[in-house]
């Protein structure tokens, strides 16, 4: 067990293959599930996931490697600038697309995206509301991660031509966004999870 937990990789791939043995003891316990209804129940779980991914990065940065950077020495900077960033930004930035892929395509998918876009206006469905009013914090907290987070955290890693007063105004663009995404984050996981528990 030991070496399996040792390697991510096996590690990631043994959590999936117990998620594929739960839907199978699920499907074959219930003899009147047809799986009529697997394909959005996936897409919910992929969307799920893609956000916990997304948010939890999102916490990290703001609650851990923010306010810990004061305290770490100058010598050692140089090691979460050029290894850990750049890894924990792959997987945020992609994340928030999958996130958001995977809650659009549900919305279509489940027949509420329109209703959800306009807020549940033209309908008056508490839950078009609800679900709506996350998703478009979603799409601004998305919007913030591709257009403006990352393309200013790509010159304060170096990965952008920058001289020191650019990186130094790109590193806070960057964290003032990523608190702005950090607010939005506690009103948006409220939303989708009162459309989903309250209505």
């Amino acid at each position: 067990m030991s070496k399996m937990l040792e390697s991510l990789q096996n590690t990631v791939i043994a959590g999936f293959v117990l998620a594929i043995v739960l839907f199978l003891l699920y499907f074959f316990g219930d003899p009147g599930y047809t799986g009529s209804d697997f394909g959005p129940f996936f897409l919910r779980w992929l969307h799920v996931l893609s956000g916990v991914m997304w948010i939890g990065l999102l916490w990290y940065f703001n609650f851990v490697q923010i306010p810990s950077m004061p305290k770490i020495p100058d010598e050692q900077k140089p090691a979460i600038g050029k290894v850990i960033a750049p890894a924990a930004l792959f997987w945020f930035r992609w994340a928030a697309m999958a996130t958001i892929v995977t809650g659009l395509i549900l919305a279509w998918m489940s027949g509420y995206l329109l209703e959800s876009v306009l807020i549940g206006i033209r309908d008056g469905v508490p839950k078009h509301m609800a679900i709506g009013i996350g998703m478009w914090l979603g799409a601004i907290m998305w919007f913030n991660v591709w257009f403006v987070i990352w393309p200013n955290q790509k010159k304060v890693l170096g990965m952008v031509e920058a001289d020191d007063d650019a990186k130094k105004a790109a590193a806070r663009t960057a964290m003032l966004f990523s608190r702005t995404n950090t607010l939005l984050s506690i009103p948006m996981l409220f939303a989708m999870v009162s459309a989903q528990n309250l209505f």
